[in-house]
């Protein structure tokens, strides 16, 4: 199967997101290795692979959270590099694992992530009542749910404000009024924001439906082909990429 073609000589300034040729190692291993990725302006993007396949390497690479060992990556055309505190004020950035305070209430994380971002933090009890956890803004977050986790996290993002959005696995823990409301929100941000885009890791591509542009595929470092969202699952296509 032919890798993801990016446009030739790619001008950034076109593209939400670009990935040219990003290499990442850690000691002997390679987590990225040549990965070729272009995300247009108002597309959502899927991301697919096995565990270690550098999905999540990707998207710090973008986040600026590493730097890639080589090759070139820009946000909305600023080379990450170059830009990194101008990238990270476009980005919002949502991981695997949540990173809340766990001693701290979900207002006290959301005041704490508005100061980290130099954001007003006025909008806090907007962003919790979008979430749905308005009510339980003073609780403790050691005593949430995974899913009430997941929600607060999406929170947390409102309030960055972001342009790009590049989430990991951002379904998992999730019920299906939390499934649409990240569906919901991805929306908002692409249609809402100039350039705006998303890039989203994905362990089961289902729960993304309609909002996807296009699903890429990952395996051992490199974007090795894209399909639609109704065309055959990763793990089909990574066994073929195996045989």
């Amino acid at each position: 199967m032919p890798a993801t073609a990016i446009p030739l000589n790619p001008d950034p300034g076109t593209l939400a997101l670009l990935a040219d040729g990003v290499t990442r190692r850690y000691g002997r291993r390679w987590a990225l290795r040549g990965a070729n990725l272009a995300v247009r302006p108002g597309e959502v993007v899927g991301l697919e692979g096995h565990n270690g396949s550098g999905k999540s390497t990707l998207l710090r690479v973008f986040s600026t959270l590493i730097r890639a060992t080589s090759g070139r990556a820009s946000v909305l055309g600023h080379d990450v590099r170059e830009r990194p505190d101008w990238v990270r004020g476009q980005v919002a950035l949502m991981t695997y694992h949540p990173g809340l305070y766990d001693d701290l209430t979900a207002r006290e994380n959301l005041q704490f992530a508005a100061s980290m971002l130099g954001r007003d933090a006025s909008g806090i009890d907007a962003a919790l009542d979008r979430v749905g956890l308005l009510r339980d803004g003073d609780e403790r977050v050691r005593t949430f749910s995974s899913g009430m986790q997941r929600r607060l996290s999406l929170a947390r993002l409102l309030m960055q404000r972001p342009r790009v959005l590049l989430l990991d696995e951002p379904y998992n823990s999730l019920d299906r009024q939390g499934v649409a409301l990240v569906n919901e929100v991805v929306a908002e941000v692409v249609r809402g924001s100039e350039g705006g885009a998303a890039l989203i890791v994905l362990h089961d591509r289902q729960s993304a439906g309609s909002l996807l542009d296009r699903v890429e595929v990952m395996f051992q470092g490199r974007v090795e082909g894209q399909a639609e969202p109704e065309l055959p699952s990763a793990s089909e296509m990574l066994a073929e990429l195996a045989s």
